[in-house]
């Protein structure tokens, strides 16, 4: 994926003055330009086709389109290679000029909808895929059945980098609810998923070089439930499923910290060379590797490497935070290390904010959380060059509670109704960074309380919708009012698709 961001839309200089809102749009995330005034008769969806051109991944999208459409519209819609004579249409192309005038971004994309046709045009297929969630979305029953109403919609996103990071550490999720996230993650095109593999609680991914890693350590859970891992078959799946919905898996080892599983498995790894016990409790900041010691660095080599060449992405993340047990000079080290063994890899270095207080690549992406820091450290960072992920807690942390009383989540970040984690600006939210080293976005669930598919979604929805709109939309387009009433329309297809969500009492779910 290239996670470079869209200068044009980033300040500001695309046109957004061609909008007529219409109480029958309601997308998620609001695109830059809608414009439903022209009227027109609906595109009906009974005996609809799409058809595409003749690239694999036009055909990929096409197929998707078919199928998500489909459920929308309780009607059977067909990928064909051509329109029969009279079938409503939905025609899929690519087109240098599509989207928003001014803007360069590979997902820019134009959809208009009129009589018995809907023509996608993108400048890329990534920007069809779009598109076609965004069809999703206009999906209405009229009084001849499923249908979209008369609409020319210019959009493009806002940030590149879009996404959630997904703890599978904590507590175990498989491979059938990883797909299901990415799914959502592409409804509400959101283009990330970094999967949290290891912490004190458990190493989720096998490592060929070190393969004691999953068959002893992966066993334990947070909850006390079964554990689990992904093989290196189910990491290749996960990534083709998530390929094929232009979403990137980006994975996480987190060092020096959050590392007893390993230190279960490896008492070398320690001063003591004693094992450590297993570990299913909440506390963090007590597990460190010891940056001097033989074992260290082949270790820090073998499961980096391992997990480097099974990713199709351009990064790995190395974690970097919460080692509360390592002085400044040693963690400083462990980061200059990291850093060089992933570029060893020929992937790029993701670590989370904490690696800021050392003396960082200026190619390491910088990932924000904890809003209650000094923010020199990252101001140094970025002085060096450093670009930023935004994932402040008090925010995107999506496993906060959503008020005092709510049975799951923690509420050290504070408590995240729907409005908090809709209001915020990721250009702002550092006081002092200049907002063109703004990477992009993404949320976060932590599984510390989480264990099963339902509660999982019931912390994820509604709020990663509202995390897809910080990140795509442009800040002048953002409306809390409007994205109410547009988040509401989003409860009936959750509903159909067995997904549990919370009904903030923010919003007029009826």
């Amino acid at each position: 994926m290239s996670a470079s961001t869209d200068e044009s839309i980033r300040q500001g200089r695309v046109e957004t003055t061609r909008t007529t809102r219409s109480p029958m749009v309601a997308i998620i995330p609001q695109p830059l330009q809608v414009d439903s005034s022209a009227g027109g008769d609906a595109l009906r969806l009974e005996g609809a086709v799409v058809v595409a051109g003749p690239s694999a991944a036009e055909r990929r999208v096409a197929a998707h389109a078919a199928e998500v459409l489909t459920r929308a519209a309780g009607t059977q819609v067909t990928a064909v290679d051509s329109v029969p004579d009279g079938a409503p249409a939905i025609e899929l192309r690519l087109a240098e000029d599509a989207g928003p005038a001014g803007s360069t971004s590979p997902e820019r994309h134009t959809l208009e909808v009129s009589g018995a046709r809907a023509v996608l045009t993108a400048a890329e297929p990534v920007g069809l895929f779009d598109a076609v969630q965004t069809l999703r979305q206009l999906v209405t029953e009229g009084e001849q059945g499923a249908q979209v109403s008369a609409v020319v919609v210019h959009d493009a996103p806002r940030y590149a980098w879009r996404g959630l990071s997904f703890d599978v550490a904590r507590n175990f999720f498989p491979l059938d609810q990883l797909e299901l996230v990415i799914d959502v993650l592409a409804s509400y095109k959101l283009n990330v998923l970094h999967l949290h593999l290891t912490d004190d609680q458990g190493w989720r991914i096998e490592s060929p070089s070190r393969p004691e890693l999953a068959k002893l350590s992966s066993d334990t859970s947070n909850s006390g439930k079964a554990g689990g891992h992904l093989s290196l078959a189910d990491f290749r799946r996960l990534q083709d499923y998530a390929a094929d919905r232009f979403v990137t898996i980006v994975p996480e080892i987190d060092l020096p910290g959050h590392t007893n599983a390993a230190t279960a498995v490896y008492g070398e790894l320690r001063a003591d060379g004693q094992r450590t016990a297993k570990y299913e409790g909440m506390e963090v900041g007590f597990s460190q590797l010891t940056y001097d010691l033989p074992a260290t660095e082949p270790f820090l080599r073998d499961v980096l490497g391992d997990i480097a060449a099974i990713t199709d992405g351009d990064y790995v993340h190395v974690g970097g935070d919460e080692a509360l047990t390592l002085g400044a000079e040693e963690y400083a080290k462990f980061i200059t290390l990291l850093e060089e063994i992933v570029l060893d890899t020929g992937k790029k270095v993701i670590a989370w904010q904490e690696a800021a207080q050392a003396d960082t690549r200026p190619e390491t992406l910088v990932q924000y959380w904890d809003t209650r820091t000094d923010v020199a450290p990252f101001l140094a960072a970025a002085e060096r060059g450093s670009r930023f992920i935004m994932s402040p807690g008090n925010h995107a942390y999506l496993d906060m509670k959503y008020t005092a009383e709510y049975p799951l989540g923690q509420d050290w970040a504070g408590l995240i109704e729907l409005r908090t984690a809709y209001d915020w600006d990721p250009a702002t939210i550092i006081p002092g960074l200049p907002a063109d080293q703004v990477e992009g976005v993404e949320a976060a669930i932590w599984t510390e309380t989480l264990s099963t598919r339902d509660e999982l979604f019931d912390m994820l929805l509604p709020r990663l919708s509202a995390t897809a709109e910080v990140a795509w939309t442009a800040p002048e387009r953002k409306d809390w009012e409007d994205y109410r009433r547009r988040v509401a329309s989003e409860a009936a297809t959750w509903r159909r698709e067995g997904l549990p969500f919370h009904e903030s009492p923010q919003v007029d779910w009826s």
